[in-house]
């Protein structure tokens, strides 16, 4: 899976799972998550290259599972922390579930799903705004960090923003991607522009 000498290589691991029963809206919710599978921490330890560069959002979620990583045997360096690569931000819905929206007759919500790449939750942004943001952390970061391997530990909205950058996909084709908790995608920045490597693939 080398890039090539003049590649830059993302290592984009989603966070660990959030527990959540009742299928709240986190967002840019600063919540916990759950570290304890041991098993595909261990396997994250084996796939990604030593001695990356660390870049997470600043949410707690990617701290913990950066942590967790540490303890299973990787060796980090301090992480630079990239707000630009946080999650939507769903304004008033988040800490919301969906099927409350629904019930309590949300007058935003219909809108939303009529075009929900496009359209901005209520006092957030839009899927489309957030792909303007990410494209722009990720251009500004591997000119910065050129010819390394990057590991970014962020956000499924983040990683589906990316790949939407890199393979020129309308907002609304992107939100398609299934992207895991502990899920790699790695994307490679080279001369002649982005390649995909992999999307979505579990250790475990």
């Amino acid at each position: 899976m080398s890039g090539g000498s003049g590649a830059t290589r993302w290592w984009l691991l989603r966070h660990a799972p959030v527990p959540c029963p009742f299928g709240r809206i986190h967002g840019r919710l600063d919540v916990a998550c759950d570290t304890s599978e041991d098993d595909a921490f261990r396997a994250l330890t084996k796939i990604i290259p030593s001695n990356p560069v660390l870049v997470e959002s600043g949410l707690i979620r990617c701290r913990q599972t950066a942590g967790a990583l540490e303890t299973a045997g990787m060796l980090l360096p301090p992480p630079i922390i990239e707000p630009d690569l946080m999650e939507q931000d769903f304004g008033r819905w988040q800490g919301r579930s969906w099927s409350d929206l629904e019930a309590v007759k949300d007058p935003d919500l219909a809108s939303f799903w009529r075009d929900p790449a496009g359209t901005a939750p209520p006092g957030g942004e839009s899927f489309a705004a957030m792909i303007q943001r990410v494209s722009a952390a990720l251009q500004s970061l591997s000119s910065a960090q050129s010819g390394r391997d990057i590991l970014a530990i962020v956000h499924a909205g983040t990683i589906r923003a990316a790949l939407a950058q890199a393979l020129d996909l309308e907002p609304a084709t992107a939100l398609r991607f299934a992207v895991h908790p502990l899920s790699l995608t790695r994307l490679d920045f080279t001369a002649e522009g982005w390649r995909i490597e992999m999307v979505n693939a579990l250790s475990h």
